[in-house]
């Protein structure tokens, strides 16, 4: 088995997740502790308990997946399992950071304090209703590019997140994505599906927050990580803390590139994708992605010692 371990992003968050984990694994619960002290808040509260309306807040969704994520790592190292053992990390949108954090590039605490001020920028950077995302179904990647030009119309739309299996999200002003949604059964797409989001993310509606994530990431301490990371906006590998440091900037205007990360991984030889946190939605799209690509989800106390038996069998 060559591995590649991946970190979801927003959209995985449910209530509920990683309390399997803190109850199981003091180091896990460490995690939660953690965080809740960075933020100065009791995330872990809302996390475990609660409720879904303010869990599901960009600001929140975003350090609290990356908690569990974590939380999850430090379960696997409880377990004998190393970070060290995987090829690559790779994290879709927020899940990048959860990566790094992973491959000891950032600290928890400062990875914590990023996701919150880079969830609060991006919902300040549109201001709510004049921004829309919508999953197209059914199209390749140039035919969505496309698309967006068509029904741009002089406003901004571009594609967000290429997620691969025929599925890509755009992103843009409110009235760009209503004639996009419109105009993709012409074009050849089986569906377009506005999406309920609670802001245009990864497009250059984002440059506010972008440009906020710079002045926060100038200061931040970012390390070499132990191994390389995969960056969503050039679908390609970095260890380099300076490079990191960009691509993470650039990553909040910049397309999702998903798919080519998974052909990326497939091509270096990678056999195993394992999606480390809340949800099942990475390994599900690896699958349909690459088929030599076998996948997996330890978001729980359960599957980890699972997996791990298994590694011990051989």
């Amino acid at each position: 088995m060559t591995m590649a371990l991946v970190f979801p992003g927003q959209g995985s968050q449910a209530v509920g997740m990683g309390r399997s984990l803190a109850d199981a694994y003091p180091a896990s619960k460490a995690v939660f502790d953690e965080v809740d002290a960075a933020l100065g808040e009791k995330l872990s509260a809302l996390i475990f308990d609660g409720p879904e309306n303010e869990l599901t807040l960009t600001q929140n969704a975003q350090p609290a997946l990356m908690a569990v994520s974590m939380a999850a790592v430090r379960a696997l190292e409880a377990e004998g399992f190393s970070v060290r053992e995987a090829a690559f990390v790779a994290g879709h949108s927020l899940g990048e950071y959860s990566a790094l954090a992973a491959a000891g590039a950032l600290g928890l605490a400062e990875t914590a304090r990023l996701l919150r001020l880079r969830g609060e920028a991006m919902q300040a950077a549109v201001p709510a209703g004049q921004g829309g995302m919508a999953a197209i179904l059914g199209l390749d990647a140039p035919t969505v590019a496309d698309l967006c030009v068509r029904a741009a119309e002089g406003d901004v739309l571009a594609p967000a997140n290429d997620n691969g299996g025929g599925q890509i999200v755009i992103s843009g002003t409110a009235e760009a994505v209503a004639r996009a949604v419109a105009l993709a059964p012409e074009l050849g797409a089986k569906r377009a599906i506005p999406l309920t989001v609670s802001a245009p993310f990864h497009c250059s509606l984002m440059a506010p927050a972008a440009k906020r994530m710079a002045e926060a990431l100038k200061d931040a301490a970012i390390a070499a990580p132990v191994v390389p990371v995969l960056s969503n906006v050039t679908a390609t590998p970095t260890q380099d803390p300076a490079e990191i440091r960009d691509r993470l900037v650039r990553q909040v205007t910049g397309e999702v590139r998903w798919r080519e990360s998974m052909e990326y991984f497939a091509g270096a030889g990678i056999t195993d994708i394992v999606e480390i946190g809340s949800g099942k939605v990475l390994s599900g799209l690896a699958k349909r992605i690459d088929k030599r690509l076998a996948a997996q989800s330890l978001g729980t106390a359960e599957m980890i010692q699972a997996f791990v038996a298994a590694r011990r069998k051989g």
